[in-house]
């Protein structure tokens, strides 16, 4: 069983506490805003088997108040800070977002790329469901005819090979956009459309500010 590196929960929740704030905000800086919490990334590939940490511990780092650095086509760039730790990341929401069964309710649906230079983490790719994935399934990213795996815990889906990461993220600098497929714990099955216009720039952006 594949379990996530501590802060893989705990800076996701926080994130997502804090834009809430500058939501509002965003709606008046670019047409089709995205709202999410980046979902950082362990050091090393090893450390993807560590032992997560709970919402005590995200409601600790909740203070960090995450502040959009400018808004590329569909996506947007964000830093945020907490203590010594600074994350960067670029994040959307899908363009067309399909479940089967037709019309099942979902929570809001977010593809970001995360990057902690302090963990010496770049551009970890990462997937926000809007449900609670079936357990041990896997999701899938198609980006033309290139297709990858995400391992699933909860709503959240990561790279399931880590060697893979740096491909993914050039063959989205490249794509046009993207899909992301994958099945609930009640059977309903998702497809999620990206659009990649604006990517680049906002991974651009995003590795500015974190050097």
């Amino acid at each position: 069983m594949i379990t996530l590196a501590p802060n893989r929960i705990a800076l996701p929740l926080a994130a997502m506490l804090a834009l809430s704030s500058v939501a509002g905000a965003q709606q008046t800086a670019a047409p089709n805003p995205a709202t999410a919490p980046a979902k950082p990334k362990p050091a090393k590939p090893a450390a993807r088997h560590a032992t997560p940490k709970g919402a005590p511990e995200a409601a600790a780092v909740a203070g960090a108040q995450p502040a959009l650095l400018g808004q590329y086509g569909q996506w947007g760039a964000y830093a945020a800070q907490s203590g010594n730790s600074k994350v960067c990341f670029a994040l959307a929401k899908p363009a067309s977002a399909q479940t089967k069964p037709p019309n099942k309710p979902r929570d809001p649906v977010f593809f970001f790329v995360a990057s902690r230079p302090a963990e010496n983490v770049r551009n970890e790719v990462s997937v926000i469901i809007g449900y609670a994935f079936k357990p041990a399934t896997d999701a899938t990213v198609e980006i033309g005819p290139a297709k990858f795996a995400l391992y699933t815990q909860s709503d959240g889906a990561w790279i399931k090979n880590a060697a893979e990461e740096a491909r993914l993220v050039d063959t989205m600098r490249k794509g046009t956009d993207l899909v992301v497929s994958g099945a609930s714990s009640r059977g309903t099955e998702s497809v999620d459309r990206y659009s990649l216009k604006g990517l680049s720039q906002a991974l651009d952006r995003t590795a500015q500010e974190c050097r």
